[in-house]
Formats: C-alpha cells, structure tokens, sequence
C-alpha cells in the first residue's frame, strides 16, 4: 500500500525558509527516487525536486535551483525539501511522491494530503 504523509507547511515572510517532510511508506520510498511537486491554486501539479534512491542524485526545477535542496534518510522513509529564500511563487500545496527518474513525473497514483506553504511579500 501507498502511503504519503506530508507536514512542515507554515505562512512565511519572503526570505524566510522551511523544511518540509514527507514520510512514505514501505513500498512506495525502497528503492525508489523521490521527489517533491507543488501545486498553486489554479495551476496544475509540477515538479520541484527529485532524489536518487541511495540520496547521490539530485534534480531540480529551474525554479527552485539553488535555493531547495532535497534530502532523503533510508532509516526513516522519510524525504525532506529545505526551501530557503522563500518567494511569494513558492506558494502551493507541496506533496511528495515516488519519481519516474526517465522523465520526472510521480510514480504512483496515490497521493497524500499535501502540505500548504504560503509566502506573503
């Protein structure tokens, strides 16, 4: 079974920074990249960032390049995504999810409830 679980979402000031948490289940982290995608109101679901299965690879958006950063602890099946230099666009609900390394896009179908980052200028 799938299960995604998603916290850490907060209301922050412009340069402010978060860190957000996903912890997956069983089957959905092993051995499996995973990723975070973030979804504005309005807009559809988009990539953010994707972490290799063993955390020795990293992929990210242009958007968020060199100020997210991804990290993963096998120990815990549990994903994080440090955003620092937070913008008023970074607004979303954050959700995260197994990742197709092929093309970036979610691996499963199921998804948690997401977790609302909100950034006021």
């Amino acid at each position: 079974q799938v299960q995604l679980v998603e916290s850490g979402g907060r209301s922050v000031q412009a340069g402010g920074s978060l860190r957000l948490s996903c912890v997956a289940s069983e089957r959905a982290f092993t051995d499996n990249a995973m990723g975070w995608f973030r979804q504005a109101p309005g807009k559809e679901r988009d990539f953010v960032a994707v972490i290799g299965s063993l955390g020795g690879y990293t992929y990210y958006a242009d958007s968020v390049k060199g100020r997210f950063t991804i990290s993963r602890d096998n120990a815990k099946n549990t994903v994080y995504l440090q955003m620092n230099n937070l913008k008023p666009e970074d607004t979303a609900v954050y959700y995260c999810n197994a990742v197709l390394l092929s093309d970036y896009v979610p691996l499963f179908d199921s998804w948690g409830q997401g977790t609302q980052v909100t950034v006021s200028s």
